[in-house]
């Protein structure tokens, strides 16, 4: 993996020299400043990667330094050093772009975990560039696909190399999540791009008509079929098959579907023929599979089946780093097609916006927004035109925490680390899908808490 061009900015030339020469043993190109104003004149005239940045100087303080650096760069990640670890260091220096922070006395293998962290990140922007090269090749829109959080980076990354295969997938989140427009993007990437893809509501047909739509029927198959049905699965040929609320799939509805991922057959309705069809099955819900299986509601084997490759789409409130990008795309949208001149919003209602949780996800949103553009009277959205009044209202605040806040997150890491090593049985590699890391990073954080298991 390339390794990274980082800046210490430290005024304790111990702390410079440890961090340098175990950055430099690590092959890392390593430059220091003893202070900020020394540390924006390298940015200026310099390339870095990463800067591990001291919060507390004197001078310029770490938060101005930060802000300065951003402005100059953006792309540039930035780790703050303190040893004054309250809540108030902490968020502020997040709200100002930091990645991350660490205390002092830093602890350097936690060092190195943020720089595989730092150098994954960057492998996925440049993953994500090429990827939005190849999707406007193939003409699809930025209105398409709006985001910015790591999550959905990953995740939309995974989207393209998945895409190339034959492989069923399965795609999970809650509702509004935006599980029907992931599917559209793996079909557009994939070599079926060509040919259609069929979208079933399998939760809106009764099993009787749901069994009809996909497979077809034959004439006096049932009361009412009077003619030959051509089925969704013919339909789809050579193209993608999208089942959206796979839970709601009957039993018998569940054989069929798990009778033609094993032969790539089908039979239509009142007819023994079978009839070999080329369709690459994506599916949806956003209920808990696993859940269905042990309960005897869903089957075993068709699970296994369908979920070839898992994805999983976060919650809005998750991914809270796409919302300025989703509100300003869509308030543009919106403007135009009511033949409207919204200029912005003001800054309460735009504080509304990005402090909701979203229950409803993106779906809601869109709605928020739509409302509130037709119904403003102004150039600009005020909060008088949300479906809120107040962050109380906005379900916006966020849980304070008591104590400082490493030992907040800490003693919430390590819970979660506990019960995903009990619900994994001890497994770590289990236990660190489960948790979204990797397994150096859980064996790191075991070591850390000294949990036994």
């Amino acid at each position: 993996m390339r390794k990274l061009c980082i800046l210490i900015v430290d005024d304790e030339k111990s702390q410079r020299e440890l961090l340098r020469d175990f950055l430099r043993s690590k092959g890392h190109t390593v430059a220091e400043a003893e202070n900020g104003e020394t540390a924006i004149k390298f940015v200026q005239n310099g390339h870095f990667d990463l800067i591990l940045l001291d919060y507390k100087m004197p001078g310029m303080d770490g938060l101005q330094v930060l802000k300065e650096v951003k402005r100059i760069n953006p792309e540039i990640d930035v780790v703050i050093i303190t040893a004054f670890g309250t809540i108030e260091t902490a968020v502020e220096a997040i709200k100002a772009g930091a990645i991350d922070y660490i205390t002092k006395p830093v602890d350097l293998e936690e060092v190195l975990l943020i720089l595989d962290r730092v150098m994954d990140r960057r492998k996925l922007i440049r993953e994500n560039d090429l990827l939005k090269e190849e999707l406007g090749k193939k003409g699809i829109t930025a209105e398409k696909i709006i985001y910015k959080s790591p999550q959905m980076t990953e995740l939309i990354n995974m989207a393209s190399r998945v895409a190339a295969s034959q492989a069923s997938v399965l795609i999970q989140g809650e509702s509004g999540t935006g599980k029907e427009l992931l599917a559209r993007l793996i079909h557009q990437l994939s070599p079926r791009d060509q040919k259609p893809i069929i979208v079933v509501n399998c939760g809106a047909l009764h099993e009787n008509l749901l069994e009809s739509e996909l497979f077809g029927h034959e004439k006096g198959s049932f009361t009412g079929a009077t003619s030959r049905r051509i089925g969704r699965f013919e339909e789809a040929d050579g193209g993608t098959l999208f089942l959206d609320e796979i839970g709601e799939l009957s039993p018998t509805v569940q054989v069929k579907l798990l009778r033609f991922l094993q032969e790539r057959e089908i039979q239509r309705l009142g007819s023994n023929v079978n009839i070999h069809v080329d369709v690459r099955v994506i599916s949806a819900t956003n209920r808990d599979l696993e859940v269905q299986v042990k309960e005897g509601t869903f089957r075993e084997d068709l699970f296994y089946r369908l979920k070839v490759v898992t994805m999983v789409l976060p919650p809005l409130r998750e991914r809270k780093e796409d919302l300025p990008l989703l509100i300003n795309h869509f308030v543009e949208k919106f403007s135009r097609e009511n033949g409207k001149n919204i200029k912005e919003l003001t800054a309460e209602a735009r504080d509304l916006l990005l402090k909701y949780n979203y229950p409803g996800n993106v779906r809601e949103l869109i709605n928020i927004l739509e409302r509130a553009v037709v119904i403003t009277r102004d150039e600009y959205i005020a909060s008088e035109d949300l479906p809120f009044k107040s962050a109380s209202l906005a379900e916006s605040s966020e849980r304070k925490l008591s104590g400082t806040l490493r030992d907040s997150l800490e003693n919430l890491e390590k819970q979660l680390i506990d019960e995903a090593m009990n619900k994994s049985t001890g497994n770590q590699t289990k236990a660190a899908e489960i948790l979204g890391m990797s397994e150096r990073m859980l064996r790191y954080k075991l070591k850390k808490y000294n949990l036994k298991h």
